[in-house]
């Protein structure tokens, strides 16, 4: 392959690379409601990444990865860790295990976009424009909407969709903090560091809070596979290549896709359907998001 065809396939691969992301990503909320009903919340996080890090154990060690170079940046690894995976996935499986429908779940999450896009400045120095700010307040407006719909019809609880809120701050300040702190990284080493962390923090929480039984079906193997193989190996590789190439808003307005995918698959697999003020909340949500994120034009 001549370095031309190498330099066209890789702009390929990252066109493609969000369209993916969005995708796999989305199905990460399907694997905890398929998975949950057989396996309380933190011990089934705890399986998912002590497999996760038993997988990439040897591939870092025969590939003869690079690890960090200092003590602090194992320490910024560790941290962003612990939110991308110990606050955002801990608190939404909790979410879920709660009865939040996964939809809905995805929803809260997917307006990661506005935190950060208005969280950017203070940590990034991005700038933050006046339309960016009304697009956080359209798209919380929205999200009101759908939980206050689906806390009348009795679907969820407060406590659930309050969970639901914590791993939306914590998938937030995880992505700033990651762009920030951990963007050198390498991505098998710094994923194993990560993987790792998340392994005795869900381990330790569940050994506390948790019975740890395990009901095992073929709907708890399915859902472990997929989001070991597909989320934590693909998905969040994905995101901290895209992290790399870009500028932490940009990446992040990928999420506010990833609501109405996960709706779609949702209605699919478990009848959860979105309508009334739900479906409305929804595309007020879309709506702002798409706000913050739009390119701003210059007039001539």
């Amino acid at each position: 392959m001549t370095p031309v065809e190498a330099t066209n396939h890789r702009t390929v691969a990252l066109a493609l690379m969000p369209a993916v992301f969005v995708f796999l990503w989305s199905t990460g909320f399907i694997g905890a409601k398929l998975g949950l009903p057989y396996v309380e919340p933190m011990t089934f996080l705890g399986l998912r990444f002590a497999i996760c890090t038993l997988l990439l154990v040897p591939v870092v060690l025969l590939t003869r990865t690079r690890w960090p170079d200092r003590l602090a940046d194992w320490g910024h690894i560790g941290f962003a860790g612990l939110l991308m995976h110990g606050g955002y996935l801990g608190f939404v499986f909790m979410g879920i295990g709660l009865g939040v429908p996964a939809g809905t779940a995805a929803l809260i999450a997917g307006i990661q976009p506005l935190l950060v896009a208005a969280l950017a400045g203070l940590f990034l120095g991005e700038r933050v424009t006046g339309r960016q700010w009304l697009g956080l307040l359209l798209g919380l407006g929205g999200v009101i909407l759908v939980v206050a719909d689906k806390l009348s019809l009795g679907e969820g609880s407060v406590l659930g969709i309050g969970l639901c809120f914590a791993a939306l701050f914590s998938i937030a300040f995880g992505t700033l903090y990651q762009k920030k702190y951990c963007s050198g990284m390498s991505l098998k080493s710094g994923n194993l560091i990560q993987f790792f962390v998340a392994t005795v923090y869900f381990g330790l929480v569940a050994w506390a809070f948790e019975d740890m039984s395990v009901n095992w079906s073929g709907e708890l193997v399915f859902a472990l596979v997929w989001l070991v193989f597909v989320l934590s190996l693909g998905a969040i590789t994905l995101l901290y290549i895209l992290l790399r190439n870009g500028a932490a808003a940009n990446v992040s307005s990928l999420f506010f896709l990833v609501p109405p995918c996960t709706a779609v698959v949702a209605y699919i697999l478990f009848d959860e359907v979105l309508a009334g003020w739900s479906l409305l909340g929804m595309v007020v949500t879309i709506a702002g998001v798409a706000l913050v994120n739009m390119k701003q034009t210059k007039v001539k």
